[in-house]
């Protein structure tokens, strides 16, 4: 679900940064109505964009990867509409909002790939919100494995693959759990036969 950003758009962003910032494993880069003053690009490691729901469970809006802008709405808005978190040790470069917005104005091309990108961006949203409209975890889990070449990631962040589908880490390790089960007596099964 991490997006790459096309390598014109993040290149003349980049050109308009005024300075990098490096996060620590869950440090925070902004959080929910702080004031937007910068457009962020990834340039190593990954940013989560996050919002708290009721019952203390946390969703997970967006991954931000190497070569990748956080909450690009943030273009349009006054104050960010959700926190972002370093996944893993991160960089980021952050672009002054008014010297984005006059490059965007003023470049045709500019404007042009980045148009490309939220387009593109809206359409990974919009599985994400097919993922969430499914039922069960089990559904869940396999909507979002599919969007995710079938892999899980490493054991130490099954939490956030849980929080991006709008689930308990609870309820995500039981499904495992059910899983690897099935998987168990299936194998013994067909070395019976």
């Amino acid at each position: 679900m991490i997006a790459i950003m096309s390598k014109l758009l993040f290149e003349r962003l980049l050109t308009l940064a005024e300075r990098e910032q490096q996060l620590a494993v869950e440090d925070v880069l902004f959080r929910m109505d702080d004031p937007v003053r910068s457009l962020f690009i990834v340039t190593a490691g990954e940013v989560r964009l996050v919002r708290a729901l009721p019952h203390g469970l946390q969703l997970t809006l967006q991954r931000a990867g190497s070569g990748s802008i956080v909450a690009e709405a943030s273009l349009f808005a006054d104050r960010y509409q959700c926190d972002a978190l370093a996944a893993e040790k991160s960089a980021v470069r952050a672009v002054p909002m008014t010297k984005a917005k006059t490059a965007i104005e003023s470049d045709p091309d500019l404007a042009s790939a980045l148009m490309r990108h939220l387009a593109g961006e809206m359409h990974r949203t919009r599985t994400r919100a097919e993922i969430l409209s499914l039922k069960s975890v089990a559904a869940r889990l396999d909507a979002w494995m599919a969007f995710n070449d079938g892999k899980l990631p490493p054991k130490g962040r099954w939490y956030q693959a849980a929080s991006e589908i709008g689930v308990t880490q609870e309820a995500f390790y039981r499904e495992l759990a059910r899983r690897r089960h099935v998987a168990a007596h299936l194998a013994e099964e067909s070395r019976r036969s």
